[in-house]
């Protein structure tokens, strides 16, 4: 059976499947539900835990190994496959369907990347459909956000009024890892567990000095000088590039797909609303999007893409220089950031 996240708690107090498929790019969810599925496991008499790492196609046969090896300290185990890709292939297709053939106490636990839609009618994603329990993480919208924090919220013993739990929302805008820190400042925060707007104000003034999200707006509003002086302010505090990147991508996409929407004939408004775009930043991307040409998005596309490579090492070089770039070219648009970049003060 198909079942989403939040239903995953109510399926294992039922009792522990032989088999479970957790997949999708939402890295929090998915962790999480991997987290429950192996402590229901252990509770359920599980005492041994394999882990499979699958990077060949010959690398299937240690799942019908293991399925055909007795333990030597369990009556039972927890199998865990990772498949990174979402595609077994051919080998893998025929080996997860001839696993299910077995008559086996163990517990499999697939943890996958996003599954498309083909595959999902795919014999063996049949076979695990009706044979356990298949549980798909879909990315959450900025629509679903407030929904999810409140949610949230309410696990942690804690309740947010709307224009709170709003607030909040357009703070993480969609780093769910962001979101949990936040609740856990909260529930320090909160008096007698309620969360208001002004509860959420004083998490925000709580926070460092300088903020990735106020940098992202900063460059957004045009405030060239101002962005640099945050990027500085957040490599001080020993922010980690990736963090500052991130928060600058997001946005970069955005704009990105903005362009494409109005090159096609839309209407920004109807386009911004399509993206949701929080009301509160509408004014913000708009005036963003008025500065930039297609060509100078694409650059900012190259400019996050070299970034990334230089934080991961396949790039020679420094990555707050790029973001330096980054912030100028976001800020000012292609006509006017060689003035800046030229006056711009330089890090030791």
């Amino acid at each position: 059976m198909q079942i989403k996240p939040e239903q995953l708690e109510r399926q294992l107090s039922q009792g522990v499947s032989r088999c479970y498929l957790v997949s999708g790019d939402e890295t929090l969810i998915v962790q999480e539900c991997a987290d429950a599925i192996r402590a229901a496991a252990r509770a359920g008499g599980c005492a041994e835990r394999e882990v499979l790492e699958i990077t060949a196609a010959g690398d299937w046969q240690l799942l019908l190994q293991s399925a055909g090896a007795m333990s030597l300290f369990a009556d039972k185990k927890l199998i865990e496959l990772r498949l990174p890709s979402g595609k077994p292939g051919a080998e893998g297709s025929k080996a997860l369907q001839e696993y299910l053939q077995f008559d086996s106490d163990d517990v499999l636990l697939i943890v996958s990347g996003k599954i498309d839609k083909q595959s999902q009618r795919a014999k063996w994603y049949t076979a695990l459909e009706q044979a356990g329990v298949v549980i798909p993480v879909w990315p959450i919208d900025q629509r679903e956000l407030p929904r999810w924090l409140d949610r949230r919220l309410q696990t942690a013993g804690l309740k947010a009024d709307r224009e709170a739990l709003q607030m909040l929302a357009e703070k993480v805008e969609g780093n769910l890892l962001a979101a949990v820190q936040e609740v856990e400042k909260l529930k320090l925060l909160a008096t007698d567990r309620q969360i208001t707007a002004e509860t959420v104000r004083a998490s925000v003034l709580d926070n460092a000095r300088y903020s990735t999200f106020g940098l992202a707006d900063t460059a957004l509003s045009g405030d060239a000088r101002g962005s640099i002086r945050t990027l500085r302010g957040l490599e001080a505090e020993s922010t980690q590039a990736p963090v500052v990147l991130w928060a600058l991508a997001r946005d970069i996409s955005l704009l990105a797909q903005l362009d494409e929407d109005r090159r096609r004939g839309m209407s920004l408004t109807q386009a911004l609303k399509q993206r949701g775009v929080w009301q509160s930043r509408v004014n913000l991307v708009q005036s963003a999007l008025a500065r930039q040409t297609s060509a100078s998005i694409r650059e900012l596309q190259h400019l996050a893409f070299a970034t990334d490579s230089t934080v991961k090492g396949f790039r020679k070089g420094n990555p707050w220089d790029l973001l330096d770039q980054i912030v100028i070219l976001l800020a000012r648009g292609p006509t006017q950031r060689a003035q800046l970049a030229n006056s711009a003060p330089r890090r030791a």
